[in-house]
């Protein structure tokens, strides 16, 4: 026997999305810095490409939470060689470019320069020149991912993909420069791009919502968490921890703390944070994030773990929805009163029936 259930999730998740307007402002930052870029008379002779990255792209991105701003993430592959350039006279080309259009507003950090603007924020990343068997890859890419493009379907494909799921191109590590260890690193955006759409198709489109869930549940709870993990490295333990085949984003909310929780708790015993390499390169995504901080977080996913999994069994909406506010705050929908239609808050939206229903004995 099922039970039809009020859309909670559907209705949480729309509202922690970010907006029309910030999506636009997103939108509109990125255009307006690479457009700027690509007319710049010092530096346009020496891209290769340029293409978005970043939670924005892969469909993870929340809506900002108290006064922060949305944030996007520009990667500007270059003609620059790692051999002519230091990480630090590849950054130096930029400083002008910056100067002039963003003065007073961009900071160098230590794998990019961060530009804030009054409604968003953005990441220009730079990186090497590729092998040039590489180049047409990563040009040939960046004109077929066009930001205006971007579905709000997430269970739709991320990047473009064959008929077996697998990305229409292949490509090698880019190099990035690392201030702080004065030294090109390896990264590789397009294989973030591609593992997250295929762990999404696995996960019957619920993975990037997940996603979406638990980087809430960490704003608002951000007060009783240390300061990391968080951003991408969170991402991508739960990536890790999230399991294949999820049928709801509830499931997959609850499997996925719980894994976490047991996956990592010698880790957190010995305040020693795990060693996660990035997808496609051999680069530590932990290596920022002390195993204190890491043990914290540890027993704070483990509480959490225990929330979810007796909402998740909860027998009805009155018993489970309280639950989920405890874990996601006020933007997760009150049940209504017992023997009353609705609850008193507008974003509650009564089911019909369909691929949101469960099983008996269950609330998600």
């Amino acid at each position: 026997m099922t039970l039809p259930l009020p859309t909670y999730f559907a209705d949480f998740l729309q509202d922690i999305r970010p907006t029309k307007a910030q999506r636009a402002e997103m939108i509109d930052g990125y255009s307006r810095l690479k457009e700027r870029l690509q007319s710049d008379a010092q530096l346009k002779t020496g891209f290769v490409s340029m293409f978005l990255q970043g939670s924005y792209k892969r469909r993870t991105a929340v809506r900002p939470k108290d006064g922060k701003k949305a944030d996007v993430d520009l990667i500007v592959v270059t003609r620059m060689k790692e051999s002519e350039f230091t990480p630090a006279e590849a950054m130096a080309c930029f400083r002008p470019f910056l100067e002039k259009y963003y003065h007073d507003k961009y900071r160098q950090q230590g794998r990019s320069f961060g530009i804030v603007m009054s409604t968003v924020e953005m990441d220009l990343v730079i990186t090497a020149a590729p092998v040039e068997a590489e180049a047409g890859v990563y040009s040939a890419f960046a004109k077929s991912e066009d930001v205006l493009q971007i579905e709000e379907d997430e269970s739709q494909p991320i990047v473009k993909t064959d008929s077996n799921g697998n990305p229409q191109w292949k490509s090698e590590p880019l190099r990035i420069p690392d201030r702080d260890l004065g030294a090109w690193q390896d990264t590789h955006p397009l294989v973030q791009l591609s593992w997250t759409s295929q762990k999404n198709a696995r996960c019957s489109g619920h993975f990037v919502n997940v996603v979406k869930a638990l980087k809430w549940w960490r704003l608002v709870h951000a007060g009783a968490l240390p300061d990391r993990p968080k951003s991408y490295p969170l991402e991508h333990l739960i990536g890790d921890c999230c399991p294949d085949g999820i049928s709801s984003v509830a499931e997959g909310v609850v499997r996925t703390l719980e894994r976490f929780t047991q996956s990592y708790a010698l880790h957190a015993a010995n305040t020693h944070a795990p060693y996660a390499p990035d997808r496609g390169v051999d680069q530590n995504v932990m290596a920022r994030i002390s195993g204190d901080d890491f043990a914290k977080f540890h027993a704070q996913v483990a509480a959490a773990a225990k929330k979810a999994r007796q909402a998740f069994e909860a027998p009805d909406a009155q018993t489970a929805a309280p639950l989920w506010r405890e874990l996601f705050g006020d933007k997760f929908p009150r049940a209504p009163e017992p023997g009353r239609g609705s609850p008193p808050q507008g974003n509650f939206t009564p089911h019909q029936g369909g691929p949101g229903m469960v099983g008996s004995g269950r609330f998600a």
